[in-house]
């Protein structure tokens, strides 16, 4: 399933302050891991979030940076020191006051906050991650450019460029509707297709490639039946003309645009499609298909940054098994070694509920944002 790697990512030290309940936090983590352990709203949920937080600058769950200062406070902090990965410190200021975040990787600040994006590869399982393929596209979309954009930084300049003309077509959109402006939409269009040709051929790409291994990947979890994954599009070119296309589309959806006030076509509009047996998962898939798809989805993510970073990326597990039987969760395991799987960091509310595999792993237990070594 993965190359032949040398190196594995790993947390040697994370260090953070006022982050949601973690009023001031400073651990040293071993190699391989540790499994934390306590009820629901202590907070182990949100150490896994802090390590993600370092990765791609935001809330995996959604949040406003604003709403991850812990009550009361001015802001938040978040530094590491890794191994095994590009950076060897990376560290997070927001200030809830200035609305400012400033990161800094290896003791320097980039010139822009997206170059500290992807400073080392790490992957998080969530019972949450069922939206993946239960939500609506928006989750799909949202899965492919975040993985994307951290392997790949020709993409993520595509995907911002991409998002500042729509912002710019969509105004000029409303304004025309309203009767302002010079009707002058058509000025944006260019740098959104030239930009969004970029995400059309990397998205497709990328599922070309990991179609095959998608529906591998559940039927080695334990689903029966014939997975697909697939990149639905209106758009029918191949991928040198995709360009033009998107060009001429926009042109012919403008007077539609105009009247609704928004961009009705390109790569914002489409889907990550998943199947079993020709039948969309979202609508007809069951609760335990649909998380084994999105468990499919995260292994192949881990693929993908293993490939990039060429190094085992950091497995961020929040009670990812609850309500999975023992012979799925053992396949799951097994699949996530590979070649050998990344520093773990597993947080469950029991300490029963630490997988046999897992249970090396050092021991802390959370009790209202602490963090203590088990006894």
């Amino acid at each position: 399933m993965a190359p032949q790697r040398t190196s594995r990512a790993h947390v040697d030290h994370i260090a953070m302050r006022d982050f949601r309940n973690l009023a001031a936090m400073d651990v040293a983590l071993p190699a391989e891991g540790i499994a934390l352990v306590g009820e629901n709203g202590h907070g182990k949920t949100n150490f896994l979030e802090a390590i993600y937080y370092l990765q791609i600058l935001r809330s995996f769950r959604g949040a406003r940076d604003v709403d991850l200062v812990r009550f009361g406070a001015p802001g938040f902090h978040v530094a590491a020191t890794l191994g095994g990965a590009a950076a060897r410190q990376i560290a997070v200021g927001f200030h809830r006051q200035t609305r400012r975040k400033k990161a800094t990787v290896d003791g320097g600040e980039p010139m822009k906050l997206a170059d500290a994006i992807g400073a080392f590869p790490a992957v998080i399982f969530s019972p949450a991650d069922a939206e993946l393929v239960a939500g609506a596209p928006a989750e799909r979309r949202r899965f492919l450019d975040v993985m994307l954009s951290l392997t790949s930084r020709p993409y993520l300049s595509a995907l911002q460029r991409y998002r500042a003309a729509l912002v710019r077509r969509n105004a000029a959109l409303r304004d025309v509707a309203g009767g302002r402006g010079d009707g002058t939409v058509d000025v944006w269009e260019p740098a959104l297709a030239e930009a969004g040709a970029i995400l059309w051929r990397n998205r497709r790409a990328w599922v070309g490639t990991h179609a095959n291994e998608f529906a591998a990947l559940c039927s080695a979890i334990g689903e029966p039946g014939d997975s697909a994954l697939q990149y639905v599009t209106p758009l029918d070119c191949d991928d040198g003309d995709v360009e033009q296309v998107l060009v001429e589309a926009f042109a012919r959806r403008r007077p539609l645009d105009v009247q609704r006030g928004m961009t009705h076509t390109g790569p914002h509009r489409d889907d990550l499609e998943l199947t079993l047996n020709g039948r969309d998962l979202r609508t007809f898939g069951s609760a335990g298909q649909q998380r084994t798809a999105a468990i499919a989805l995260r292994l192949l993510e881990a693929a993908t940054l293993r490939a990039a970073a060429g190094a085992e990326p950091i497995v961020l597990l929040d009670d990812p098994f609850a309500e999975l039987d023992q012979r799925r969760t053992a396949h799951i395991l097994q699949l996530l070694q590979g070649g050998g799987r990344g520093q773990t960091i597993l947080a469950v509310p029991r300490a029963t509920d630490i997988p046999l595999d897992l249970t090396r792993l050092d021991r802390w237990d959370v009790q209202d944002g602490q963090l203590t070594p088990a006894r």
